[in-house]
């Protein structure tokens, strides 16, 4: 009885050390995946935006204005602009 309960130990033991390092990786791949659909899914939303943005920019003159203006500092031919410095606090 006893040496039928050291062999199924040995056996045991054995697949454990045979399996466990299989076992990490595949626990190791798993968080990855799951990382990656995560940053799938975070770029899919970005790229919705990116989508958006450039069919408002192709469709919409009243947009495109805003941005031309806004981040480009264009302006319409006899218009003037003013920027307003502010005023050090230390004088």
């Amino acid at each position: 009885m006893l040496k039928n309960a050291f062999w199924l130990f040995a056996f045991a033991t054995l697949l454990l050390i045979f399996f466990l390092p299989s076992f990490t990786i595949m626990q190791e791949q798993r968080e990855k995946n799951l990382e990656y659909e995560r940053r799938i899914a975070e770029l899919k939303g970005r790229n919705r935006e990116l989508e958006k943005e450039k069919r408002l920019l192709l469709e919409d003159p009243v947009y495109l204005e805003r941005v031309a203006r806004e981040e480009m500092g264009l302006v319409r031919e006899g218009e003037m602009v003013y920027r307003l410095m502010p005023v050090n606090a230390e004088k």
